[in-house]
């Protein structure tokens, strides 16, 4: 069994989050626009519940490689449930940063996923995303991401986009992060998330997002995640 056509691209759209440190990053759709110092890598993983007992759960390991330019380099396997039907996913992915944000106005990147149905063993979708990221002093970050997205399975070509926002509400021995975002494609309902982030160390984040309408179901999510950088 597959899943139905709106399950099919939520889970494609959620497989475009790919994050760096102090950054969207996590179980966020909206990224920004940077990439890591090549060497570093970082392990993310996540798992969100509906209140129409959909469920994902996601381990995202990435490391940022030095080719013509640093890029980060990565991989997502998400188990999840839509529609009473279970389903497993690969996801490879790979970003690279044109114009950083902390040296100029504003950063650009680009990012490329291709996705792979691990349970018909077929490839189900690619998509390509431009981030923009706008630093508002040190303590706020907008992103804005545009993208494509093709559907093999439908088949179908949308157009993706996605604002968000990272605002760092409280600096001591733990920052305290809220994040939001909004996002969406050119078919379909929108999505929103919003949360908050706690760093009780440089290398380590604790997410805690509710969200609606992250499969298109009109359902309400919860998230917990965990993200590390080493």
């Amino acid at each position: 069994m597959g899943f139905s056509k709106p399950a099919m691209l939520a889970a494609a759209l959620l497989a475009l989050s790919c994050a760096r440190a102090q950054a969207a990053g996590g179980a966020n759709v909206v990224d920004d626009s940077d990439v890591e110092e090549p060497g570093s890598c970082k392990l993310e993983t996540w798992a969100s519940f509906a209140s129409n007992s959909d469920r994902i759960f996601v381990a995202s390991p990435a490391c940022v490689v030095n080719l013509f330019k640093p890029i980060e380099l990565g991989a997502q396997l998400a188990r999840s449930r839509f529609g009473g039907v279970w389903g497993t996913d690969l996801d490879l992915k790979a970003k690279v940063n044109f114009i950083p944000s902390e040296k100029n106005p504003f950063g650009i990147g680009l990012m490329a996923n291709a996705s792979f149905d691990l349970i018909a063993n077929q490839f189900t979708a690619v998509s390509l995303v431009v981030p923009v990221t706008f630093a508002v002093g040190e303590k706020l970050r907008l992103n804005l991401n545009g993208g494509w997205l093709y559907d093999r399975t439908v088949p179908q070509h949308v157009a993706t986009w996605g604002a968000g926002f990272e605002w760092i509400v409280l600096k001591n021995s733990v920052t305290v992060t809220l994040i939001g975002e909004v996002f969406g494609q050119s078919v379909g309902t929108p999505g929103t998330q919003a949360g908050l982030r706690l760093t009780p160390h440089e290398k380590f984040d604790i997410d805690f997002i509710l969200g609606r309408n992250l499969a298109g179901e009109h359902a309400t999510w919860f998230t917990a995640g965990m993200n590390l950088r080493f």
